[in-house]
């Protein structure tokens, strides 16, 4: 077992290091063995995990009730077993993917007998800090295992229980042989373990925060290790002029109320002034269904009070939005709408108060979205399609370490091309740089060769 009491942090670091090296070399099929291995035992021992996770919800539903805890991190706390059946098909679909490490980027001869080969290689030490969802530690540690990193782990304290139980499993499963190293995944426990994590940058190679915005700007504000994650997600659903209206209204209530409590969900509706009278009364009567609070700017007010009486929806219930409004993430629901005139304020928006996540279009012009499509700044850009597709499950990854707004590394949703780096390889014979200097120097070929470097 990785965990030990008494343990200090910089003792697991240090294991970590050193089982870093081995894991990277670990082959694919014993790393993917070790990932089936947890998926199945995440199937048998789910009655220990359902169990610890209720006694998590039921701490935290005492703390809601006492203004402590926001409902939204209760929602993202609770495990079942469908969610439970998700992870582990989560884990199988990492196990089924194409390994990423070791592949040969590129092959150049850079002169008779001397080439050069730029190979993926896995990161080494990946420190990931979450709140809440205990889903998370399985998805991260799984795309570790995959892509040969080491990972230490601090959840949330409102998610102890839950994260020891799913720990363990991780742990036994993978670690039981030779094979994967002992001590490649770590648990944190204590809220001064995150301060003291974010001063091991000898040790630890990259931090993935998952949280709100608060919470990861703290970390990328007090660590010198290079921060990979989102700091909030301000996503946005643009309904031109152009939109197919039935289309548009079940993608604006898919966006929102299909599952608010996470970072892929629709905080502002921007709708174009040439269908917010025909658009609008009928999307707000649906969202005041579903129990959503609404927002709006003046000229929402303004369209919703002349269609008053001909739907049911409670004008009076419809807040005036503030300046504050259109940078909110909400993870509730709550909407913002803002009546807009056309395209082109819809992007300026977008790109001044969003957060670059996720932000679609819904049209039927293909060069409107086209222009939507290049000019917002956005990891992930949807076109008819909701915001919640935003997610590296459903782009395919398997899991998803994280979503990343950065423009460096990694960017949108990101599984296991994000945690593998590469290093280059030179295979030579003999040959010294002094031949390629002075008035003799020999020149490089500087040839592309289709070869694959093999360890």
């Amino acid at each position: 077992m990785s965990k030990k009491v008494g343990e200090s942090i910089i003792e697991k670091a240090k294991k970590a290091k050193s089982a870093a090296l081995k894991l990277a070399n670990a082959a694919t099929d014993d790393r993917n063995k070790a990932l089936l291995g947890i998926a199945d035992l995440l199937d048998t021992g789910r009655g220990r995990i359902l169990a610890a996770n209720a006694k998590d919800v039921e701490v935290a539903s005492g703390l809601t009730k006492e203004g402590k805890l926001s409902k939204s991190l209760v929602e993202r706390l609770k495990l079942d077993n469908s969610k439970i059946d998700e992870i582990i098909k989560s884990v199988r679909d990492v196990a089924k993917s194409e390994d990423p490490v070791g592949k040969t980027l590129s092959a150049i001869e850079l002169d008779t007998d001397l080439e050069l080969f730029q190979v993926s290689y896995p990161i080494g030490v990946i420190g990931a800090i979450f709140e809440s969802r205990p889903d998370v530690l399985v998805q991260i540690s799984s795309l570790c295992l995959k892509t040969g990193n080491a990972v230490m782990l601090k959840g949330g304290s409102e998610a102890r229980n839950s994260n020891e139980a799913l720990f363990d499993v991780v742990s036994k499963a993978s670690s039981g042989g030779n094979v994967i190293p002992e001590g490649w995944i770590q648990l944190l426990e204590t809220r001064e373990e995150v301060s003291e994590m974010l001063k091991l940058n000898e040790y630890i190679d990259l931090l993935v925060p998952r949280g709100s915005e608060q919470f990861v700007k703290y970390i990328q504000d007090n660590t010198s290790i290079m921060v990979l994650g989102h700091s909030e997600g301000v996503c946005h659903v643009y309904v031109d002029r152009d939109a197919e209206l039935d289309m548009a209204e079940d993608i604006c209530y898919d966006a929102k109320v299909q599952y608010p409590a996470v970072c892929n969900a629709v905080e502002t509706l921007l709708v174009d002034s040439a269908i917010a009278s025909e658009f609008l009364p009928r999307m707000i009567d649906r969202y005041q269904k579903a129990g959503v609070e609404v927002r709006g700017c003046s000229k929402t007010l303004e369209f919703l009070t002349d269609f008053k009486d001909r739907y049911k929806y409670e004008i009076g219930q419809i807040k005036r939005a503030s300046e504050a409004d259109w940078s909110t993430e909400y993870n509730d629901l709550i909407i913002s709408i803002k009546v807009v005139g056309e395209i082109d304020e819809a992007i300026e928006h977008i790109n001044h108060y969003g957060s670059a996540h996720t932000d679609a279009i819904v049209t039927a012009n293909k060069e409107t979205a086209l222009k939507f499509m290049r000019f917002v700044d956005s990891s992930s850009v949807m076109h008819n399609a909701s915001t919640r597709f935003s997610d590296g499950f459903r782009y395919g990854k398997g899991a998803e370490v994280g979503i990343s707004t950065n423009k460096v590394h990694a960017r949108g949703p990101v599984g296991l091309e994000g945690l593998v780096i590469y290093k280059y390889l030179i295979v030579g014979k003999g040959h010294v740089v002094a031949q390629y200097t002075g008035s003799n120097a020999k020149e490089f070929t500087h040839k592309h060769l289709s070869k694959t470097f093999l360890f």
